[in-house]
């Protein structure tokens, strides 16, 4: 396998980051989840393209990025592409399990690459920042349902909300 150069950083285009200690544990996070975004769809039977690569990259980049912010990220990297190209790609990449899907309440959809765990979200409902959050306890606990109705359980979506940092109410002090 042949070691490819990885573009410098850039932030990104929407999505606010509480700290710089933010941007880089997701750009750590980016690089080490896939970097070969082309064997990835070939392992899945999907035929490369540099289109579908470019949507890869964006998303690895940017996580939890809406399709619009995608697009952009898309258009920076390889030029001219028309937006239901990027849609169409998104659904087709989440449906071969490439990519995920999530769809807060409110939220447009918004598309992460980690895609090998049951993990869960955490957002903010002033900004809409929206991080990851592994399982409060052991392995999968939330895949264990009190009654399975004789389903066999794969996923589990959980979503906290909440205040960021960011956006918490500053407490003052009164002498």
């Amino acid at each position: 396998m042949m070691d490819v150069p990885l573009p410098p950083p850039k932030r990104p285009i929407s999505l606010t980051f509480v700290s710089d200690l933010d941007f880089v544990q997701t750009l750590i996070h980016s690089i080490s989840v896939k970097t070969d975004h082309a064997a990835e769809l070939r392992r899945h039977g999907i035929h490369v393209t540099a289109q579908r690569l470019a949507v890869l990259r964006a998303v690895s980049m940017t996580p939890h990025a809406a399709a619009d912010d995608v697009v952009e990220l898309v258009r920076k990297d390889i030029g001219s592409i028309s937006r239901q190209s990027v849609y169409d790609t998104l659904n087709s990449l989440s449906e071969r399990g490439l990519l995920r899907r999530i769809q807060p309440m409110g939220s447009p959809a918004r598309y992460e690459d980690r895609i090998d765990d049951n993990h869960h979200h955490l957002i903010c409902r002033k900004c809409d920042r929206v991080v990851d959050i592994d399982c409060a306890v052991g392995a999968r606990p939330c895949l264990t349902a009190s009654h399975d109705h004789g389903f066999t359980i794969d996923e589990a979506e959980v979503i906290y909300w909440g205040l960021c940092p960011r956006c918490q109410p500053r407490k003052t002090n009164k002498n």
